[in-house]
């Protein structure tokens, strides 16, 4: 049977047909993708008579290469341009014009595979199911079963690892191909010294202790990527390459080169946000990323928020962050910050000073850990009347993040738990403050996906009465960060008389259901409630609210931009028509 298909219209510059297999079949599908041809009558541009013949002599290898893949070993393929063999056409001196190009294919018989073996394979090798008797003969699973092979062998530290050997067979008239593939490991090495090329300002040593590569002990590939990874993350550099020596070093040992190429050290930014709810949000900040010649990271911040909003007053805040890598060892970081902010928010004021110093562990690409010791001192402002406090403070935290992308969570989950032991020092009682965040993403169908999204918040301040808890650690509930569609931190414990404060334990649990309509554009509907309760914990003596809207989603390189409008639907004040939130990337 043979279908054609032409692509013709005012966009398509060449009309181009495929005859001589089935147009519904996948490799129809395969041919019209890889095809040159196809891709140049695709464009919105007028190709050439000699970029037309050019891509048609180029097309006879492109699809040559689809069927072998495809396991069909004996085709046929014929391209003319205006009935002419595109083969014979000289490139030098193409037609004036081509009119049309034709695609003929006889596949031939899709080719099985009978002998299917490769040896030596290491323990543990997970080898492709398609490199099997009986299965379709591929190019392409022929390649992954010698690459599944040797990386077999390498994970076991044999980096040397290679093929030795390949007999194919084909027997045409029974469309049978067989493969006897061998292997040669070659020693179990182990890792040589790290050299370093290409870095000027990053000084070699800390390249070394940074990368971490643990010389000495069995070569491992994992651990060459943990390295790479390592240097990437500092920021110090804009490209890094750990290069395996050609030659076996002495005592069977296998030298890498670490090939950097360091990025500028200094950088300066800033931004501006405006929201109907919380006003205008202007920042800076002023980043070096190499400030000792260690690739040590400082960073210098200043913002001013709430300009004109309805959240209170104007707060400020100015801080700096110094990150030194691979301080104790080349998973750990070092890190130092010093803070000063000042809070006007609608229930209290608050002005602090923090210092603090810790160390970050990245257990993983999805698990870090930090542990601190901070100081913080205070005053604040309240319906309980002015109070000065000095805390010392362990702020302990752990992270899990196994979404597939930060910003627009299609399935995974996240979760980030915060504990903050504090000893008073003066002004206030000892305790404990809690909070964690939990989020999970799952998505159905795939013509137009449907992502749910789940998240419950959880918040704490154990020890001291609410009378005596720092203001600025209780906990509120309204607006973006918890509650949509109730006004920014309307939720608290209300003392009567119109005075609220900030609660000792909080809950917010909200639920989105992520339709994508198009490539680029979605919507979303949303529910969320929060709970402010005066306890250390939920006992349900608290006072729940709840708000819902829909919101738009259209998507960019850096994340979804998103805007909500939501309406309140439960609580003591539900009497705002609306809220509407404006920013980039999902809620949450």
């Amino acid at each position: 049977m043979v279908l054609a298909t032409c692509l013709t219209g005012a966009a398509f510059a060449l009309p181009v047909s495929v005859t001589g297999i089935e147009r519904d079949s996948d490799l129809y599908l395969d041919v019209t993708g890889g095809s040159l041809l196809f891709e140049q009558s695709a464009e919105d541009a007028t190709p050439t008579s000699q970029e037309i013949v050019a891509a048609a002599q180029a097309d006879y290898a492109r699809l040559l290469a689809i069927l072998y893949d495809k396991g069909y070993f004996g085709p046929v393929i014929n391209i003319t341009l205006d009935g002419v063999e595109a083969a014979s056409l000289p490139p030098v001196q193409p037609p004036l014009q081509v009119s049309r190009a034709v695609i003929t294919i006889t596949p031939g018989p899709q080719f099985r595979f009978g002998t299917a073996r490769i040896a030596p394979v290491a323990p543990g090798t997970e080898l492709p199911e398609g490199f099997a008797s009986g299965k379709t003969a591929s190019l392409g699973v022929l390649k992954n079963t010698v690459s599944a092979g040797i990386t077999g062998w390498r994970e076991q530290g044999h980096a040397k690892a290679e093929l030795d050997r390949q007999e194919l067979t084909a027997r045409h008239k029974e469309a049978i191909l067989s493969a006897d593939l061998t292997l040669a490991p070659g020693p179990q090495l182990r890792f040589g010294p790290l050299g370093v090329t290409g870095n000027s300002a990053v000084r070699t040593e800390r390249i070394v202790e940074i990368a971490g590569l643990p010389q000495g002990t069995v070569f491992d590939p994992k651990q060459l990527k943990l390295a790479q990874a390592r240097l990437r993350r500092t920021g110090a550099f804009n490209a890094v390459a750990l290069i395996e020596a050609e030659r076996i070093g002495p005592d069977l040992t296998l030298p890498i080169t670490a090939q950097v190429t360091e990025t500028l050290p200094r950088r300066i930014g800033a931004g501006a946000e405006l929201s109907t709810t919380e006003g205008l949000t202007l920042s800076t900040y002023w980043l070096h990323r190499n400030l000792l010649g260690g690739a040590e990271r400082l960073r210098l911040e200043a913002e001013v928020s709430g300009i004109g909003g309805d959240t209170g007053g104007t707060d400020y805040r100015l801080a700096a962050r110094f990150d030194r890598p691979a301080t104790f060892n080349a998973d750990t970081d070092f890190y130092a910050l010093a803070e000063i902010e000042q809070l006007d928010e609608v229930n209290f004021f608050s002005r602090q000073f923090d210092l603090e110093a810790g160390v970050k562990r990245i257990a993983s690409e999805e698990r870090t850990y930090t542990l601190g010791l901070g100081l913080r001192t205070a005053e604040t402002r309240d319906a309980f009347g002015t109070s000065r406090y000095t805390l010392l403070t362990l702020p302990l935290s752990a992270e899990f993040d196994y979404r597939d992308k930060e910003l627009d969570a299609t399935s995974g989950y996240y979760a980030k738990a915060g504990l903050t032991p504090f000893l008073a020092l003066d002004g206030a009682d000892n305790g404990l403050r809690s909070y964690v965040d939990l989020r999970g993403y799952r998505t159905f169908g795939t013509v137009r996906p449907v992502t749910f999204a789940l998240r419950g918040q959880l918040g704490s301040v154990y020890g001291p009465s609410l009378e005596d808890a720092p203001a600025d650690y209780l906990f509120y509930s309204g607006g973006g960060g918890s509650v949509r569609g109730q006004p920014y931190q309307s939720l608290g414990v209300d003392l009567g008389g119109g005075n609220v404060v900030g609660g000792r334990s909080f809950l917010g649990i909200s639920a989105e259901a992520r339709l994508k309509v198009t490539d680029n554009i979605g919507v979303v509907g949303f529910v969320d409630g929060g709970y402010v309760g005066r306890e250390e914990f939920y006992d349900g003596s608290g006072t729940w609210q709840s708000g819902a809207g829909l919101g738009l989603r259209y998507a960019t390189g850096i994340g979804p931009i998103r805007l909500d409008l939501a309406v309140p639907t439960s609580g003591p004040e539900t009497d705002e028509n609306f809220q509407v939130y404006i920013g980039i990337g999902q809620s949450f």
